[in-house]
């Protein structure tokens, strides 16, 4: 992988994981779905800031995924994208104080090594 491949790569990455943190963040201001309420929580999915920047981070991070895609495999760049979910798992516990389990971080270690394998070119 190049430099150029790896930087979108890596903006693809970040994109994606801030668009979860802003979705996370826009789904604890609705608070917890139900029957009763399920329609009104659709309904404010358009008409709060967070999500709407979520969505939009998501885009670009979709966006600079395809741009990486004129470049690379796809066997390269999907399994690339996996870093998504470590960075995910890493930032809900800086941000959000979850709970790390010491098997999901031996999974993490799993896909940041798989991540090396699969992108490195000798």
């Amino acid at each position: 992988m190049t430099p150029q491949e790896f930087g979108l790569m890596l903006i693809s990455v970040l994109a994606s994981v801030a668009g979860q943190v802003f979705l996370k963040i826009g789904a604890v201001k609705l608070g917890k779905v139900n029957a009763a309420n399920a329609i009104n929580h659709i309904l404010s999915i358009i008409t709060t800031p967070e999500l709407l920047i979520g969505l939009g981070c998501y885009g670009v991070g979709a966006l600079f995924y395809i741009l990486l895609l004129t470049r690379v495999n796809l066997s390269v760049a999907g399994p690339a994208a996996s870093l998504v979910y470590v960075f995910s798992v890493l930032l809900g516990y800086f941000i959000f104080k979850e709970y790390i389990p010491v098997t999901r971080l031996a999974g993490l270690s799993f896909i940041v090594a798989g991540v090396i394998l699969v992108v490195w070119q000798k």
